[in-house]
């Protein structure tokens, strides 16, 4: 099946349900969904025998925090069957969830924790979401815009305790004059 068919049969899917957006990247095809709708656009591309996208490839996350819904999500996936990929994008705020897709895709497990963790955005029904890359004492989330660079506490092992200790940050820098006509 090559992309222009393909584009003719998500031009039809738009007849039946409201997508928002339909493009054309190269070879991919984007698609801009409203978020309540992602699981039931998902679901339609992994089971309709035009589309058979089995397999997720990846989710990805995006901060703009000027935006009302600031957060973008891309769910890349790969039809084996029609060798096509596409992606289906959402946008979503801090306060709203997305319905969790782990059900429905094994890989998506993975992704939706990471996402959780980095960006605060919480998956509806998910069956295990929890923090994978930060320590569960951690306060908010490293890549949304509005973290602070740094921080009071440093975290790092002590090889006499043998143990993760937290230890105050000291930020100081001594005095020194420069002299701009010296090399050193």
């Amino acid at each position: 099946m090559n992309s222009q068919l393909m584009i003719k049969n998500i031009q039809n899917l738009s007849k039946m349900c409201p997508l928002e957006k339909i493009q054309l990247h190269g070879p991919e095809l984007v698609i801009v969904v409203k978020s309540k709708l992602l699981y039931d656009i998902l679901t339609f591309c992994k089971h309709h025998i035009l589309y058979q996208f089995n397999i997720l490839t990846c989710i990805t996350g995006v901060d703009y925090p000027n935006n009302k819904y600031r957060f973008k999500l891309a769910y890349e996936l790969l039809s084996i069957r029609y060798n096509i990929r596409i992606r289906i994008k959402t946008f979503t705020h801090e306060l709203s969830g997305i319905l969790s897709c782990d059900q429905l895709y094994f890989t998506a497990g993975w992704y939706e924790c990471e996402i959780w963790d980095m960006y605060g955005i919480f998956f509806k029904n998910h069956s295990n979401l929890k923090r994978i890359l930060t320590d569960y004492g951690f306060e908010g989330h490293p890549l949304r815009k509005d973290f602070p660079l740094s921080g009071f506490v440093e975290m790092k092992y002590n090889e006499t305790e043998k143990r993760v200790i937290n230890e105050s940050i000291e930020l100081c820098q001594e005095y020194r004059t420069f002299k701009f006509l010296s090399p050193w």
